[in-house]
């Protein structure tokens, strides 16, 4: 039996992000395509997860990642037009019962830009 993780999301002016909460996760699978991202994986106790989101607005596939740790799977993608803001991740007006804002990372983007510049760059070290 499949099952969505449960997952949080927040907008910057160049990147969107998606973290996928799963502990200690194996068999991680993640497409991210211009329009649409798939996330697969299991958790140490053999339950999969499964998500598939078409995405509100286009990405650069090419210029977008993601990053694994014991706790959850972050996704960044890069945004085709940066500096335009996200009102929701999904292409459809609706909130599925598994994806929340993540309040904690957002906030207003003025002066935003290096410490987004920074995180990214974070991320890839790895």
């Amino acid at each position: 039996p499949r099952q969505p993780a449960k997952t949080l999301w927040y907008d910057r002016p160049r990147y969107v992000y998606l973290e996928f909460c799963v502990e200690d996760s194996r068999d991680v699978k993640v497409t991210i395509e211009d329009q649409r991202l798939v996330f697969s994986c299991k958790n140490a106790d053999g339950v999969e997860f499964y998500n598939e989101i078409d995405l509100y607005a286009r990405i650069n596939s090419k210029d977008s990642r993601e990053k694994r740790s014991d706790r959850s799977i972050t996704c960044f993608m890069r945004k085709w037009k940066e500096k335009v803001a996200w009102p929701r991740i999904t292409k459809e007006n609706i909130k599925p019962a598994w994806l929340s804002v993540d309040f904690d990372n957002w906030r207003d983007w003025e002066g935003d830009e290096e410490v987004e510049r920074a995180m990214v760059e974070q991320y890839a070290e790895v």
